[in-house]
């Protein structure tokens, strides 16, 4: 005898929360990017809701400290400094887990220049 009465009515009724659960994140995700002005942005990819994990690059550390309530009450994100960053910018975290998978601190701090939301600094000369 199982002490389960009826599992795959209890199996049914999880994966349907959990549905819902989902949609709900899924909401946060979207209010938390629209009260942040990303929604409004071009260079913002539409799809984000479609990754298992968005990865939320944001310029310093003041701008991180101020978001990082934000990483514990919302599924699915996470957060990555860029110094070399103009603005918050959202990814994929698959994708910076494929780029930065086999570098070094040193590696990965030279890609962070060019790429995830980095831009080069171009020194202007009067």
């Amino acid at each position: 005898m199982s002490t389960i009465m009826n599992e795959n009515r209890l199996q049914m009724t999880f994966k349907n929360l959990d549905h819902k659960i989902n949609k709900l994140n899924d909401q946060k995700i979207v209010a938390f990017f629209e009260s942040l002005g990303l929604l409004e942005r071009k260079d913002v990819p539409k799809d984000f809701l479609n990754w298992e994990n968005i990865l939320i690059v944001v310029p310093n550390r003041h701008v991180s400290h101020e978001l990082k309530y934000y990483k514990y009450t919302i599924s699915r994100i996470s957060f990555l400094t860029n110094p070399y960053a103009d603005q918050i910018h959202i990814f994929d975290l698959k994708d910076w887990k494929n780029a930065s998978g086999n570098k070094t601190q040193f590696q990965i701090r030279e890609m962070l220049k060019t790429s995830f939301g980095g831009v080069k600094k171009v020194i202007k000369e009067s």
